[in-house]
């Protein structure tokens, strides 16, 4: 599969089809939407895959870019991809690359010294039913700044209800197959 950053600068591809790359028209609308919360923004990207919206988040003026993802080839995928962008830009952002299951991830806690994220973004398997959990996790483990968003994509014809108190749903923007859901804490 050919990945490019909506600037054009092409990106590594994990192997296989275990990846299911947020396409670029759902990518570039998600940047259009945050275009004035994204410089210097820090960014969380849970269930990263390749890195890719982490990528696009740093093209966009993040200024720092955390990834998560339980597949030690996709993280090595998202790890080469991020710090190629990173060193592309003026002054390089910090990224860290985690391996570990998202959900067991964050109901540890954001630790100590480490800031909220003002902008965290979830692409997690369509029908593994992690919405809730991970919705719950992030309000849970101060992961979220006050004035911070949540990006759920999902499946056009899965839209999750976000169960439970905490949440005030935003926007909801269908892009074919893919929709995106922009959460704050209420």
């Amino acid at each position: 599969m050919n990945l490019r950053l909506s600037g054009g600068r092409r990106l590594q591809s994990p192997a296989g089809s275990i990846a299911r790359p947020t396409p670029s028209r759902v990518r570039l609308a998600v940047m259009n939407m945050l275009a004035f919360e994204l410089p210097g923004s820090r960014w969380l990207d849970l269930f990263c895959g390749s890195g890719v919206m982490g990528c696009e988040a740093l093209h966009h003026g993040a200024a720092a870019v955390i990834a998560v993802d339980q597949n030690r080839a996709m993280t090595s995928t998202a790890r080469s991809n991020l710090e190629l962008v990173a060193a592309g830009l003026p002054a390089t952002p910090p990224v860290q690359v985690i391996t570990q299951e998202v959900v067991r991830w964050l109901q540890q806690g954001r630790p100590a010294g480490m800031e909220a994220f003002q902008l965290i973004y979830a692409d997690p398997p369509y029908a593994a039913g992690l919405y809730d959990a991970v919705a719950e996790a992030v309000a849970q483990g101060g992961w979220l700044s006050e004035e911070g968003t949540l990006l759920l994509e999902c499946s056009s014809t899965a839209v999750p209800a976000i169960k439970g108190n905490g949440w005030e749903l935003i926007k909801q923007k269908r892009y074919g197959s893919s929709t995106v859901l922009l959460l704050r804490p209420t």
